[in-house]
């Protein structure tokens, strides 16, 4: 079997659970993306560890559910807990160089960023009435998925400029201008889709920026972290797409962007 063929078999029923469980909303959209968040945090662990940068893996796991705390914990309790987070990582800095302090450090960007990333689409999911936090919702996903798409199409007819020859040797700035393309389209579906969209259509400006622009960037990021660690994927827990971090990797970085975006529009 094809590796184009794993992809497609694995894909396909993938973006059905999460579009089915985006408009169900609610508790099944912050379990499932709360479940990918965690595993994701595992394979930056494992990354960063390969990387020779070793963190607490625990210490990550308790940041990452700090932060996801203030859906379900009193606010004291988080103010308690980003508290002394911040504590411990003010102290880190300050003795930066000693070992215990450094794997503080790693475990604080392992527990931070993709949480923080995935968090996002949650309150992305929940702004205005349901059905406009689905529509919303959508539209980060499809505009994803159509920057990805694009840029892959036109990197590979028209590529010949490198965007980060060291550490994305694959990405052209050909396939990059494409991107604003699948974007565009992206929100264009969600737009002409919904009965009734919560933004204008003039909003498309802004946040094709925001996913062409830091889309690209996350995943170069993703890709650098992966170059430091010596491997191709993130994990091997999806057969023909490598782990839930080289999926998401552009959305992770997105998702706050687009959503104190649509914050400001709505």
């Amino acid at each position: 079997m094809s590796e184009l063929t794993k992809r497609i078999i694995i894909a396909i029923p993938l973006a059905a659970l999460v579009l089915y469980v985006t408009w169900l909303g609610e508790f099944y959209f912050k379990i499932l993306v709360g479940a990918i968040a965690l595993i994701t945090v595992w394979e930056i662990h494992r990354m960063m560890r390969q990387a020779g940068r070793p963190g607490y893996f625990e210490a990550s796991i308790l940041i990452a559910c700090s932060i996801w705390s203030a859906l379900f914990l009193p606010r004291m309790v988080t103010l308690v807990l980003t508290s002394l987070i911040l504590i411990i990582t003010l102290i880190s800095l300050i003795k930066r160089g000693s070992e215990y302090s450094e794997r503080w450090l790693s475990s604080l960007f392992t527990g931070v960023y993709a949480p923080v990333g995935f968090l996002m689409i949650v309150h992305l999911r929940d702004l205005g009435n349901s059905v406009d936090g689905f529509w919303l919702t959508i539209t980060l996903f499809l505009m994803i998925w159509g920057n990805d798409i694009f840029a892959f199409i036109g990197g590979k007819t028209f590529g010949k400029r490198p965007l980060a020859p060291v550490l994305s040797p694959k990405k052209t700035w050909e396939g990059f201008y494409w991107g604003f393309f699948g974007a565009s389209a992206g929100y264009l579906i969600v737009y002409f889709a919904a009965v009734t969209y919560p933004l204008p259509l003039w909003a498309i400006i802004p946040s094709v920026l925001i996913i062409s622009l830091l889309g690209p960037l996350g995943d170069i990021t993703a890709s650098s972290l992966k170059r430091k660690a010596g491997v191709k994927d993130s994990s091997a827990i999806l057969p023909g797409h490598g782990g839930l971090f080289d999926r998401f990797d552009s959305m992770i970085l997105s998702a706050p962007f687009l959503y104190f975006c649509f914050i400001l529009l709505i």
